[in-house]
């Protein structure tokens, strides 16, 4: 008895080991945790998408000054003493560590229902104008002939970021028990959180381009690698004090830039494969 269980228990680590590995791979040659990174870059050399940002600079920091500054005077110390007993001196940091991520997902909840809304959706339509994308931003909103990026976004017709719901809260607090495992509980929290962060971030995307639900979730799935791995480098980003509001825009920026990559792909395709097809029924006639 004792021996099944053992092999059991080994074929189950080993298929694990396997998801994992096939996880890392797609997501490393996908390169899309490069894009939260290229996002920094473009919003720097493209100062017309800085508009949105500033506009919501001070609203936001007053917002996260205040829960950053109440989740370390009364939740810090019994956290502490939680995380102590089984990260010894650890502690000290997985516990900042855990009060940073569970200050960002608070202020990103309340931000982005209440504060930024309207400026992350400026932001990510904005960068699709730049990158040319003004078909497919206008199947979302009005769009104009002059101005930058930005002046050229016309009355939004749809507005895609979903509220926050329940069962991400349900999920957030079911992940934070993981943190009491030394490093690698940590480690998994952040990736579980960044799969959650990754599966929303072309919610704009999906919709300008009129996507159904299931078509959504298959594409999810399929590239569940890929969307991990910029979810949890966003993460990462966003949990950086202060400079959080930044990166919660470059962030955006890079899931544009991605998007707009995607919508070119696709393009090409469609291209080279119409021709194809002309081909194919010639020699059919």
């Amino acid at each position: 008895m004792a021996g099944r269980l053992a092999d059991k228990a080994q074929e189950v680590v080993k298929e694990e080991y396997d998801k994992a590995k096939l996880l890392l791979n797609d997501a490393a040659r996908s390169g899309s945790y490069m894009y939260p990174i290229k996002g920094i870059f473009y919003l720097i050399s493209h100062p017309e998408l800085w508009k949105p940002l500033r506009s919501r600079l001070l609203p936001y920091l007053t917002l996260y000054s205040s829960v950053l500054g109440s989740m370390f005077f009364f939740t810090y110390l019994p956290q502490l003493a939680v995380m102590a007993f089984a990260n010894g001196p650890l502690a000290v940091f997985t516990t900042a560590l855990l009060i940073l991520n569970e200050s960002s997902t608070i202020t990103g909840i309340l931000s982005k229902n209440y504060v930024l809304q309207d400026a992350i959706l400026d932001t990510f339509d904005g960068t699709l104008l730049a990158r040319n994308k003004g078909d497919v931003v206008a199947e979302g909103r009005e769009v104009k002939t002059r101005g930058d990026s930005i002046q050229r976004l016309g009355k939004a017709l749809k507005k895609p970021f979903r509220c926050f719901s329940i069962n991400e809260l349900i999920r957030y607090v079911m992940y934070l028990p993981l943190n009491i495992v030394p490093v690698v509980g940590t480690v998994t929290f952040l990736l579980l959180r960044g799969r959650s962060r990754g599966e929303s971030v072309h919610d704009r995307y999906f919709q300008l381009k009129g996507w159904t639900s299931s078509k959504r979730s298959k594409w999810l799935k399929d590239h569940k690698g890929p969307y991990t791995a910029f979810g949890t480098v966003a993460t990462l980003l966003e949990m950086i004090p202060v400079a959080s509001i930044v990166f919660s825009f470059t962030n955006t920026v890079g899931a544009a830039l991605w998007a707009a990559d995607i919508e070119a792909k696709e393009s090409h395709m469609a291209g080279s494969t119409a021709p194809e097809l002309r081909e194919a029924a010639k020699k059919a006639e």
